[in-house]
């Protein structure tokens, strides 16, 4: 059997999914009715996802929404950011770019504000805008080897000087059902490419396919299979690994369809969507911080190793520190903070490699000698000293 290109039998299902719905694309999605009543049918009806990434959006955030389709995650993450916020939509195919354009007008003045843009690349490379190189090729024909370095050398310039989406500016990057379209051999730098673009602190919510085994080979070469997004599905606890690998932290899944979207030679194949965040590269720091893990189980291990157990109080680094105490760790763990915080220009290094509790002397102070009073407990309708008797 020959090799399918992938990527080509994509374009061609999608484009034609863009002119008359497709029912059998993807899996059926319940959205807020709320923001649906803004969007026209005709977006609604050519949209196919598994899920709904843009309930995790927040006011006021940029959000890069990847394979956006017929936009209609790009429409209701704009209402949800308001006009303070941003959204940017990248999809391959231009006939569901034409189509996500056609209402952007029409749905801006419905909601009020317009504050979404479409660029046509591919989501493996963020950095180079294709109509862009579209241009330019226009402007220098290719028509020798010499022509085609040239150009290739006029993208590396462009992609180096003015990338299309620019490193660390993205707030949330958000896509349905899309990543599983990439090619195998491009999929480490999608990952990769999701990880540049992110703020330090930004997070990723992603809708997509998954298989409870892996795909065999004649499966993944059925065209049919592959554009309707079933045989390029990533094994899911691979798909978890592929963040993780790629810098990720807190990577967890929100939401897991209990039955299978489809099964394939007892393959079964559902949709999943995932939570991480970036931010945990950078030097690790000393400044005597501790963490309590509140349970329920009896000790945890996070992705670099760190050992938590529950009740005690471990030694964590500064970076450590302000991961463990903001989303998604913070309801689960108890901070402690040292008496008298030492400064940032003043913190040694701190071997994150080891795992161990925290002295008390080391977040109190060896010379804390203080005794107070004992507190007295509070009865709800005692406050204070009144007398409450009878």
């Amino acid at each position: 059997m020959a090799l399918i290109d992938t990527e080509q039998e994509v374009l061609k299902r999608y484009a034609a999914a863009s002119q008359s719905p497709e029912g059998a694309l993807c899996c059926a999605v319940s959205y807020d009715p709320k923001y649906l009543a803004a969007i026209p049918q005709e977006i609604l009806d050519r949209d196919y996802g598994c899920g709904d990434p843009s309930e995790y959006v927040r006011d006021g955030e940029t959000v890069l929404d990847l394979g956006s389709g017929s936009a209609k995650i790009c429409y209701i993450a704009s209402q949800i950011v308001g006009p303070t916020g941003r959204v940017i939509g990248i999809d391959f195919n231009p006939s569901m770019l034409a189509l996500a354009r056609k209402y952007q007008k029409a749905i801006a003045e419905r909601i009020g504000w317009d504050n979404v843009t479409f660029h046509r690349a591919r989501i493996q490379d963020l950095a180079t805008d294709l109509d862009a190189l579209e241009r330019l090729i226009a402007e220098r024909p290719v028509k020798t080897l010499e022509d085609y370095e040239a150009v290739e050398e006029a993208r590396r310039k462009m992609v180096a000087s003015t990338p299309l989406i620019a490193d660390n500016s993205i707030d949330i990057v958000l896509s349905n059902c899309v990543l599983n379209l990439v090619r195998p051999e491009d999929k480490g730098q999608l990952f990769r490419e999701i990880y540049r673009v992110l703020k330090r602190g930004g997070r990723i919510a992603i809708s997509d396919i998954v298989s409870d085994e892996e795909v065999p080979a004649h499966l993944r070469n059925d065209p049919d299979l592959w554009s309707g997004c079933v045989s390029g599905a990533f094994q899911e606890r691979e798909f978890l690994r592929a963040f993780e690998e790629a810098g990720f932290y807190g990577i967890h899944c929100v939401k897991r369809d209990e039955a299978p979207w489809q099964t394939v030679d007892g393959i079964e194949f559902r949709s999943i969507t995932v939570i991480a965040y970036k931010g945990k590269d950078g030097p690790c720091l000393e400044r005597n911080q501790a963490v309590i893990y509140q349970g329920p189980w009896s000790q945890v291990h996070d992705d670099d190793g760190h050992v938590l157990e529950r009740g005690v109080p471990m030694a964590v680094c500064d970076k450590t520190f302000r991961i463990y105490t903001s989303e998604p760790y913070r309801d689960q763990i108890i901070p402690i903070p040292p008496r008298d915080e030492i400064p940032l220009d003043q913190a040694a290094p701190f071997d994150c490699a080891r795992s161990a509790a925290r002295h008390p002397f080391e977040t109190k102070g060896r010379d804390y000698k203080e005794t107070t009073a004992a507190t007295a407990a509070q009865d709800p309708c005692c406050p204070g000293d009144d007398d409450c008797s009878g």
